[in-house]
């Protein structure tokens, strides 16, 4: 299979998509407004940077994709470098976690932008309805199996890059170059923890992965993928980013935080820009809770399957997960509503870092069957780490008690999948048996 052909209909330009829609979902509507908030005039250089880390972390990926190909993407990863072990289930228990916090964030911008409509006395119960009613109707879309929204989700990801991209263009004229001025930026360390509170933005490039069965050429055409897509968003929330502290003040943008994207339309495009962007923001977080709905409850299920998750996660209704769907947005109605953005993207940015880090680390075990160079999969687990610890300092500078949600996060992963582990006898199997179509990878079972 590795460097081999298959038999996959997928060309490459098909896959950089899925890259790019999976990046480009809500995250960028969501946590504009921090990031300038934090970073200032530097904003534009923050989001290089998260992005270089992203980039970094993409190398072990291909690797990985190519030589494990399987439904179970990170999951499976984990599981091939280190084995079943309580330490590869509370990291994948943390995956689960962190998209459940993702899908939080995109619900969290939805009553955002849904409540700019209105009266700002009336904002906060506003918020909170459009928070909760978009969660449960979306969950019951996926439950009834509906695939309206699913249809749509190439056009909607193409509209939201389209509008972009218009953001961009009308705005480049109007920037007021001294909001970007080297004066405004914040120190280095603020800059760094500025760029990785937002990092979630960057998560979504790892989708690639679920099509390695599919492509045409995955040893030659995954790796390209991996690398098109992300320096393609790269190069999008850099222009996103200085379009915006170009056009609004720091002031305003903190005003604005929750649905700072449309409020810095209006400079150059007047209301109907605000309208316009608020309404595009909508659908494109409703299309992202959407896709992360469907794809979390996968992801319960296939960690269930693997035997680190209780069994009522594998069980199906109408062949679909249910359990793992219900108990998803069931945790994600709560952080969302009880969470505030910055606590929301702290964490989920603080989750995707780690578990990069151990992708980057189990690339590192597996060098020698990935064909990988060492140095650069080193490079890219020392990126994320140093990246964590530079957002927690600057968060406990800041915030102190928020470094207890992170703590909380991760420790209960662990406490979870010890718990779990000792207490059953269940069987645990390789994610890449379930899902792969090549009769040559052989079963392999492990015993607690």
């Amino acid at each position: 299979m590795k460097n081999g052909r298959n038999s996959g209909a997928i060309g490459f330009w098909a896959v950089v998509a899925i890259g790019i829609g999976g990046m480009v979902g809500g995250g960028i509507f969501a946590v504009l407004g921090l990031a300038a908030q934090l970073a200032h005039g530097s904003t534009p250089i923050a989001f290089l940077f998260a992005g270089i880390v992203a980039l970094l972390t993409s190398y072990s990926y291909a690797r990985l994709s190519v030589t494990y190909p399987s439904q179970g993407g990170t999951v499976e990863f984990i599981n091939q470098a280190f084995g079943t072990s309580v330490f590869t289930g509370a990291m994948n228990i943390l995956l689960w976690i962190s998209y459940i916090i993702m899908l939080s964030l995109y619900a969290f911008a939805f009553g955002s932008y849904g409540a700019s409509f209105f009266p700002a006395s009336a904002h906060p119960l506003v918020k909170h309805l459009f928070i909760s009613g978009v969660i449960v109707i979306l969950t019951g879309l996926n439950a009834m199996g509906s695939s309206v929204v699913g249809e749509a989700e190439e056009w909607i990801v193409g509209f939201k890059i389209a509008i972009l991209i218009f953001f961009i263009g009308a705005g480049f004229w109007t920037v007021s170059y001294q909001h970007l001025d080297p004066g405004s930026w914040v120190p280095f360390p603020q800059m760094i923890a500025g760029g990785m509170i937002i990092f979630l933005a960057y998560e979504g490039f790892e989708l690639i992965a679920n099509t390695a069965n599919d492509v045409k050429n995955p040893g030659k055409l995954l790796p390209r993928a991996y690398y098109t897509s992300i320096i393609f968003v790269i190069v999008l929330y850099i222009l996103v980013s200085l379009v915006t502290v170009g056009n609004l003040s720091i002031s305003k943008i903190v005003a604005a935080k929750d649905y700072a994207l449309a409020e810095s339309a209006r400079p150059f495009l007047g209301n109907y820009g605000f309208i316009f962007i608020a309404i595009a923001a909508l659908l494109s977080t409703g299309s992202a809770i959407n896709a992360t709905l469907y794809g979390t409850a996968r992801i319960s299920y296939i960690i269930a399957k693997d035997g680190e998750l209780p069994d009522i996660l594998e069980r199906k209704v109408w062949k679909r997960p249910i359990e793992g769907l219900l108990i998803t947005a069931g945790f994600s109605l709560a952080v969302a509503n009880f969470f505030d953005l910055s606590s929301i993207s702290l964490m989920g940015s603080a989750g995707f870092l780690l578990i990069f880090a151990v992708v980057n680390a189990s690339n590192i075990r597996l060098h020698q069957k990935t064909g990988s160079h060492l140095w650069i999969s080193w490079i890219g687990f020392i990126a994320c780490l140093a990246a964590l610890a530079i957002l927690i300092r600057q968060t406990f500078m800041r915030s102190p008690n928020k470094i207890w949600i992170l703590v909380i996060m991760i420790v209960l992963s662990f406490v979870i999948e010890y718990i779990y582990k000792k207490s059953t006898g269940r069987i645990i199997q390789s994610v890449v048996l379930h899902d792969l179509k090549h009769p040559e990878q052989k079963k392999s079972t492990h015993f607690l």
